[in-house]
């Protein structure tokens, strides 16, 4: 492994770090993570968090130190991610639809039974972009738990136009927005293709009001 490879997750952490501390953020719907936590009576459920991998990066900043496993591929990207996660005191569960699927699948579930909250992006690692895959909707299905649509937005960021999700980078001294939107339940019998529509378009709803926010 190159050293500028073995330095990655440190620069990286570093840099959004400071992005995080020179913005100034603004949270909305959290009354819809409120109820997404309730059950049987308790308030501190878990939740099944989704997102887009467009756009990755700001969550560990606003989620550092969250009781949470969050799925990251098995690549060598993959493994930056995740030692960048650590860092930020973000747990990961490793694998993807082609290396490690069903030990992941398997974690994630037994996480939630645990009282751990997961977070899949629905399109990755690598896309269609923004379109849902089923791991997300069998999970919701399998545990009954709720899918918490999560968005965020920067006033001021990179986007790479030929990455096939068209990936942002923060900027650092930003208008700083994180959304969460309409709640997706999926039960027993229910159609998955039309749950992923529900779901992919309250990720959609959440990031253009993000974008609003962000925007003034």
């Amino acid at each position: 492994m190159s050293i500028l490879r073995r330095l990655a997750p440190y620069l990286a952490y570093l840099y959004v770090s400071f992005v995080g501390l020179t913005s100034r953020l603004r949270w909305l719907g959290l009354e819809r993570l409120a109820e997404a936590r309730r059950v049987k009576g308790r308030a501190d459920g878990p939740v099944v968090y989704a997102f887009w991998h467009q756009r990755q990066v700001f969550f560990t900043w606003t989620h550092r130190g969250a009781h949470c496993k969050i799925l990251v591929s098995r690549s060598a990207d993959g493994e930056i991610i995740a030692q960048a996660m650590r860092l930020s005191r973000i747990h990961s569960c490793r694998g993807s639809s082609s290396r490690g699927a069903v030990a992941a699948a398997r974690e994630l579930l037994e996480a939630l039974e645990q009282g751990w909250d997961v977070a899949v992006t629905c399109d990755g690692p690598k896309g269609p972009a923004r379109q849902v895959k089923d791991g997300i909707l069998y999970l919701a299905q399998k545990t009954g738990r709720p899918i918490v649509p999560i968005a965020n937005a920067l006033s001021r960021r990179i986007e790479i136009a030929r990455a096939w999700d068209r990936f942002q980078v923060p900027l650092p001294f930003s208008r700083a927005a994180v959304v969460h939107g309409r709640l997706v339940h999926v039960g027993p019998q229910d159609d998955l293709a039309a749950k992923a529509r529900e779901l992919k378009a309250a990720l959609d709803e959440a990031h253009e009001l993000a974008e609003r926010e962000t925007a003034r």
